[in-house]
């Protein structure tokens, strides 16, 4: 891994861990969550089941993407990665349980729910071509599971934009985070993914507009 990866790795497996276990806090009431929350979980048992698997789904995600892990302990890396995806797969009919009770409005109720839905489907469909020994595409599609699965960060560090940089009540900045969460991350996993077929399109389109030379 070159230095910018392993400082991009390294940030999100920090913010991965941190959120997963601010999540963890749903599994159970403790005196010092609140009645609140407490009550909360009474309202809605779906809550802790899809905190919990998702948290750590967040957690195992960013150890799939060690080359020494996948190299130098496959079988290791097997088992983390079977983890993760029964974590995505119980977490995922949660979120859409949810979802579609948020107080958010329709907005909300879709995005959350999309999310869920796709990141199902992704996530089961990674496993299927791991099944099939069709690993090269495995790991393109675990690229968008994790993206999707980051989105409980990215979530998080959208919320504050919203009310302090764009004068959005936090209701209306909420409801567009419960899309952009999510799509930019997949936005940023495409690039990635597709960024060798990117990069020789402009250098194509910038040969075409040297060769032309000015008029």
């Amino acid at each position: 891994m070159s230095r910018l990866s392993k400082t991009s790795w390294a940030l999100i497996a920090v913010l991965s861990l941190g959120v997963a276990l601010f999540s963890y806090r749903f599994l159970g009431a403790h005196p010092m969550m609140g009645e609140d929350i407490a009550a909360n979980l009474l309202r809605r048992p779906w809550l802790p089941v899809h905190a919990g698997f998702a948290a750590t789904a967040l957690l195992l995600g960013p150890f799939q993407f060690l080359p020494q892990l996948r190299i130098r302990a496959a079988t290791l890396h097997r088992n983390i990665g079977k983890l993760y995806v029964l974590a995505c797969l119980a977490a995922a009919p949660a979120g859409l349980i949810l979802a579609t009770g948020t107080d958010a409005g329709p907005i909300a109720q879709w995005g959350f729910g999309t999310l869920a839905v796709i990141w199902f489907g992704a996530t089961g469909y990674a496993f299927w071509l791991a099944t099939q020994g069709r690993i090269a595409e495995h790991r393109r599609w675990m690229i968008r599971s994790f993206a999707m699965t980051f989105a409980a960060v990215t979530l998080r560090l959208y919320l504050p934009i919203p009310p302090m940089f764009l004068h959005m009540s936090f209701i209306e900045g909420y409801r567009a985070i419960s899309w952009f969460s999510w799509t930019s991350n997949l936005a940023i996993a495409e690039i990635y993914l597709n960024w060798a077929s990117i990069r020789g399109l402009f250098n194509r389109h910038a040969d075409r507009v040297l060769s032309v030379g000015p008029q």
